[in-house]
């Protein structure tokens, strides 16, 4: 298993905005990709940020995500709560739960 991990920096004020942003219109399109398992939002409760990490089957499917351009096409979405320009980084998954 893999994982895709994007900090966000976010806008302040504009966490809830970009939680939907990431439920309507990040996840449901990573989803239709081959190889995605899931994803996760995660909030900082003190702080204007956010970490998205999506999960995915093999490396391949988690590098095809990012070289293919979708991951830049989705990320345009989140430009008007961003405060900078995020970096996605890939890691591999030793153990998953559940």
């Amino acid at each position: 298993m893999y994982a895709g991990v994007v900090v966000y920096d976010l806008k302040p004020g504009k966490k809830a905005e970009a939680g939907r942003i990431w439920k309507e219109g990040f996840v449901p399109v990573a989803s239709k990709q081959a190889g995605f398992k899931g994803a996760l939002w995660l909030t900082a409760p003190e702080a204007d940020k956010a970490i998205g990490i999506e999960l995915w089957e093999m490396d391949l499917a988690a590098s095809a995500f990012e070289t293919s351009g979708l991951f830049q096409q989705l990320l345009d979405k989140f430009k008007s709560v961003l405060s900078k320009t995020p970096e996605r980084e890939e890691y591999s998954a030793l153990h998953v739960l559940g």
